[in-house]
């Protein structure tokens, strides 16, 4: 671990855990192409994942702390007996959907292995193939979303987005594209789409590294602690103005870009698999590694 592999590793996170672009894709061909990793990789991982919950958390701070509000005030309005599912206001129907879709996300992360067994394969061709399922996603909701905000979420939008989610544990298939692109499909306005895509990331980023820090802490491995709290700070800073960055591109219609990105890069990843099967030669040589 170094600094210069930290910050570059902190900056492609910051960028592509919000950008619809998969940020477990590009730090997958980043340490294919680097041959960086290990044990040591998977803490930089959790590490530069919690410094990305910094920044969806300091973005969508007052939807976040009044979703949290309405939380407790739910379970007041369930033992008063004053609970009403058709009066719930756009923060509690916000946050019960959010329930909904992470609940979707978790029996089909007891098998997440399956899906992110493709990392550290020694193969970067299906993460290539996972970049083009992004870019399909991506330019079939370029022109798509409707009027609907947090008040009209209904049951089925959120277990459509939770679905999504799921699928975007495969490395290349971007979380925040895929859930974006699925409330659009389902008819959200697209600041309220953006929103709950980046909102929903909360607990499974928070979930995700709680369940695997623990492992990662018990291994002998002496941590440098100045450097991981650099890339934290850098993956939060970055991810913050990446969140503003994708809320006007999709106001300005413009998430093709993201598109046409996703779908280079992934004939870039399937090409460059190819030549190293066909040839035994790994593309880390030219890295020096």
């Amino acid at each position: 671990m170094d600094l210069l592999n930290v910050i570059i590793q902190a900056v492609v996170q910051g960028l592509t855990e919000f950008l619809p672009v998969s940020s477990s894709g590009h730090l997958s061909v980043i340490q294919h192409i680097t041959g960086y990793s290990g044990e040591s990789a998977l803490i930089l991982m959790i590490v530069l994942h919690l410094g990305t919950l910094v920044a969806v958390c300091a973005a969508f701070w007052q939807t976040i702390w009044e979703m949290i509000k309405e939380f407790f005030r739910t379970i007041g309005d369930i033992f008063t007996k004053k609970f009403s599912w058709r009066g719930m206001n756009a923060n509690r129907r916000m946050m019960i959907m959010v329930i909904i879709a992470t609940l979707i996300l978790v029996p089909v992360y007891l098998i997440k292995d399956f899906f992110t067994a493709r990392e550290g394969d020694g193969d970067i061709i299906f993460e290539g193939l996972a970049f083009l399922f992004t870019a399909m996603l991506l330019f079939l909701s370029d022109k798509t979303g409707g009027t609907k905000t947090g008040k009209d979420m209904t049951v089925k939008d959120a277990v459509t987005v939770g679905l999504f989610q799921c699928v975007a544990l495969f490395p290349g298939v971007s979380r925040s594209g895929s859930t974006t692109a699925a409330g659009l499909f389902c008819g959200l306005e697209k600041e309220t789409a953006v929103s709950f895509a980046f909102i929903l990331g909360i607990p499974a980023i928070l979930g995700g590294s709680v369940l695997e820090i623990g492992d990662a802490l018990r291994s002998d491995m002496e941590l440098n602690w100045l450097l991981l709290g650099v890339g934290f700070i850098i993956a939060a800073v970055v991810g913050f103005f990446a969140i503003r960055l994708v809320k006007w591109l999709l106001e300005k219609d413009r998430f093709k870009i993201f598109g046409t990105y996703t779908a280079v890069l992934g004939i870039l990843c399937i090409v460059g698999g190819i030549w190293e099967n066909i040839t035994g030669n790994a593309l880390s040589a030219f890295f020096g590694n």
